[in-house]
């Protein structure tokens, strides 16, 4: 349960990381923030992936 909160944590992270990097920096700070920003997608979509397509337990 845990695991798929982080998940859903790592999008909304992502979402603003996203907004942040495109309205409000410029140059390097703003691509290194986008490339943490879909680092955090990624990992958050294989969470969610996961939790998803593992099924019910017990």
């Amino acid at each position: 349960m845990y695991i798929s909160f982080a998940g859903i944590i790592f999008m909304f992270v992502s979402i603003g990381l996203i907004l942040l990097s495109r309205h409000k920096l410029k140059g390097l700070l703003a691509m290194i923030t986008a490339i943490m920003a879909y680092l955090f997608l990624f990992v958050g979509g294989i969470i969610i992936f996961y939790i998803v397509f593992s099924g019910p337990t017990g």
